[in-house]
């Protein structure tokens, strides 16, 4: 599992980053808002842990951001605000859950923990997923768009699946070659660019709004243009 911690107290920092590590996570770490919130932008994550005060932008603003995009990673809210308000505020404001400082390392796990097993529950119990007028019902393995019909390979469909769960998200060749290929290495191969391109020219070339984009150095992106 993978989780982004967003603090920029760096004694806190090193003991969830340990924490974390020891109890078998893969730890990002971001000491200022800004970097939090590029992180957040451009990686797949199973959890968030933010602090609310950060220097360069606050974290209910990084939360309501990402929420801006579609994006539903659990988020744990870590404040030494602690008052009604400040917690009322904050789980408002898109978090899921909120734990005050000090803490303990043991509840906050047990939180994490429960809030990535509430989170897959929830995606498995999703059949149908809809960007924009793209819909794919996992259950019938059909794909439309606008109501017309559109035929994909198997393996198309999954790329088009971890796309539209991650829409609004920068998506990386590495996390594509890991989620969709189960590759954990790069093959050298242009395999991903000649799905993309496959998938491009089924869901986007027949219609007006495209909906896959291409992030220049970054990776790929499913999203309604404006």
């Amino acid at each position: 599992m993978k989780a982004l911690v967003i603090e920029d107290d760096q004694d806190v920092a090193n003991y969830l980053v340990k924490g974390l590590r020891e109890s078998d996570f893969v730890v990002d770490h971001a000491a200022d808002g800004k970097e939090g919130m590029m992180m957040a932008a451009s990686e797949d994550y199973d959890i968030m842990i933010v602090d609310r005060m950060l220097p360069g932008m606050d974290g209910l603003s990084i939360i309501k951001t990402v929420r801006a995009t579609g994006n539903q990673v659990p988020v744990l809210i870590l404040s030494a605000l602690g008052d009604v308000d400040d917690r009322v505020e904050g789980l408002r404001g898109g978090g899921d859950d909120y734990l005050t400082k000090p803490f303990s390392f043991t509840e906050l796990l047990a939180r994490i923990e429960s809030l990535i097993r509430r989170n897959r529950q929830a995606a498995e119990t999703e059949t149908v997923l809809r960007v924009a007028d793209l819909e794919m019902d996992l259950l019938a393995r059909t794909v439309k768009r606008a109501g017309q019909n559109i035929d994909v390979q198997p393996r198309e469909f999954r790329l088009l699946e971890y796309l539209m769960r991650n829409a609004g998200q920068v998506v990386t060749r590495t996390m594509l070659l890991e989620k969709v290929w189960d590759y954990h290495f790069d093959p050298q191969t242009n395999v991903i660019d000649v799905h993309i391109s496959r998938l491009r020219a089924k869901i986007d070339k027949e219609f007006d709004t495209p909906l896959l984009q291409t992030v220049r150095g970054a990776g790929y992106m499913l999203r309604e243009t404006a």
